[in-house]
Order: C-alpha cells, then sequence, then structure tokens
C-alpha cells in the first residue's frame, strides 16, 4: 500500500524488462520434437464487462491482472477481486494523442531516469482491498487507450507492475444509452493535504463521492483499524511490518489528477477507520500522508 505513484521512475528498467518479456515470443518447436510435455491451457478468464450495467469485473494475483480487453465510455464501475495474497489494486492511467502501451514502453526505454510521460494521465481505479476481498469504484472514462496498472510496492519495494502487473484497456465510444452519474450519499473532497467529509457515515453501505479539489493528484485508501489502533500505529506497521497489522485494507480511489471527481461504494462496519493518501509530493517527495493528509474517523 505504501507505494510511490511515480515509481515509474524509480522501476523503469525493471518495468522495461517485465513488458519486453511479456512481449517476447517462445520457440517451442525444439521442445515439441523432444517429448516435452505441452504448456498447460491457461485458466479460464473470470474478468467480465457487462453494457448492460456499465461493470468491469478485474481479478488480480500475484502478479497478473484478469481484465476485460474493453469497456464502453461514460460513467463505468470497476468491481475489482483480489484473489491474490498480499494487497493489489488496479489503478488506471489514460494514454492521451493516441498512445499505447506499445509506446508506453518505447518512452521508458528511450528515458528510463525521467518521469512518466505527459500523456499518461492517472485517472483513479479501484484501490486495494485485503487479500481475498474485492472493492468496487465508479469512474467517466472518454474514449481512448488506458493502461491497468498496480503501483503498489510491498513486501519488496517494487511496484508490482514492474513484475508484470500491466494490461491494456481499450475505453471504446458507444450508441447505447449511458450509465447515470451515481449519487453519494456523503462526499469526501481532498486537498492539499486535508480530507474533508461532509455528510455522515453509518454502518451499513455507501457510495461515497470522492472529490480531487486539491493542486496535485490524490488517493483515498479507506481502511479499518483494530480495535483500539490509529492511523499512526497502522502507517508504522507499514513502514516495519511486523506482527498482524493493525487494520484492513477495504479500498477507495486509486491516484487520479486534480479536478477528478469519482465513487467508492463500501460497506461500513461500525469500527474506527482512516482515510489515507500514499501519494508522493510533487515538491519533496514525500507521502501525503506526512503532510497530514490521513483523516481517522468512527462509524457509530
Amino acid at each position: 500500500m505504501n507505494r510511490v505513484s511515480l515509481g515509474l521512475v524509480a522501476a523503469s528498467a525493471a518495468f522495461v524488462s517485465a513488458c519486453a518479456a511479456k512481449d517476447a515470443k517462445t520457440d517451442t518447436t525444439a521442445a515439441a520434437q523432444a517429448g516435452a510435455p505441452a504448456p498447460a491451457a491457461a485458466p479460464a478468464s473470470k474478468a467480465s464487462f457487462d453494457p448492460a450495467t456499465h461493470v468491469a469485473v478485474v481479478h488480480a494475483k500475484e502478479f497478473a491482472f484478469d481484465a476485460p480487453d474493453s469497456v464502453t465510455a461514460g460513467w463505468t464501475t470497476f468491481h475489482f477481486v483480489n484473489d491474490g495474497t498480499m494487497l493489489h489494486h488496479a489503478a488506471l492511467a489514460r494514454l492521451d494523442s493516441g498512445k499505447t502501451l506499445t509506446d508506453l514502453e518505447t518512452a521508458m526505454k528511450a528515458a528510463p531516469n525521467g518521469p512518466p510521460p505527459a500523456w499518461m494521465v492517472e485517472v483513479g481505479g479501484a484501490n486495494a482491498p485485503d487479500p481475498g476481498s474485492s472493492s468496487d469504484a465508479t469512474f467517466n472514462l472518454p474514449a481512448g487507450n488506458y493502461v491497468v496498472l498496480c503501483f503498489v510496492d510491498l513486501p519488496d519495494h517494487v511496484p508490482h507492475f514492474a513484475k508484470g502487473m500491466i494490461r491494456p484497456l481499450k475505453v471504446v465510444a458507444s450508441n447505447a444509452p449511458a450509465a447515470p452519474e451515481p449519487t453519494g450519499d456523503a462526499t469526501v473532497t481532498l486537498s492539499d493535504y486535508t480530507f474533508t467529509v461532509a455528510g455522515k457515515l453509518t454502518p451499513g453501505k455507501h457510495t461515497i463521492k470522492i472529490v480531487n479539489a486539491g493542486s496535485q493528484h490524490h488517493e483515498v485508501e479507506v481502511a479499518r483499524l483494530a480495535p483500539g489502533k490509529t492511523s499512526k500505529d497502522l502507517l508504522a506497521w507499514i513502514g516495519k511490518p511486523e506482527g498482524p497489522p493493525p487494520g484492513n485494507a477495504i479500498g477507495g480511489i486509486a491516484g487520479a489528477v486534480p479536478g477528478t471527481t469519482s465513487y467508492v461504494t463500501v460497506d461500513l462496519a461500525a469500527a474506527d477507520y482512516a482515510f489515507i493518501c500514499f501519494l508522493p509530493d510533487a515538491k519533496d517527495g514525500k507521502p501525503h500522508f506526512e503532510h497530514g493528509m490521513v483523516k481517522d474517523f468512527k462509524v457509530q
């Protein structure tokens, strides 16, 4: 969870290697002639997109996504299922100017120590739930080329996209009726560097409107805290994960540019919680929670 959104810089060499390995063609002729067993068939995909409900189902595990190849433009809900044994999320980035994953790979090869290209725009995504859990997030996506990737870098501080957790996603225009914008029963406004909550979060299911009103990219990770624990305990554990975690990852909205509006659906039990932004600051590179962008709250 303590990932660096601009980890594309630190891990660009690994990213290029992963993409190259993914694209490489394997010659199995000699192996077949030698009587080697044929490769096992790939498991059946559990990913889907329903154009009637505008819901995309995305599964993840170490270290790959099982996701639909395309979705229709407009308000789209991503139901993200973590089938793995560690934290993952499904961050979305739009590749503007007609760029593709191949162009992104080429750009990183050309400038392995530079920042991500300006045409790669973070637009949110379903943030990390615990292993074996799921999260739901809704975004208004214009038609274009996108990538789904995982910036989570636990436990070895190597972003998971550098290990293969990146894949293209096509958002296509449609003549079918567009899905309506969701209606939130609470609003969380992200700014530099606070969370402001309007509305009461009570036990039960909520659709929370998330507005990035700041001048930087921000995210919200929702964490349910263990009894008697605070966000300070959780952040300390993330920095040095020893013993059982003092909380659970619920989900939220992955990093998005200023001006972005999205929605997250959560089912809250009566407990203590925290909103946390882990993205690095544009000025000093420190995670935003170190600038105060963390908010403890109680659901009762």
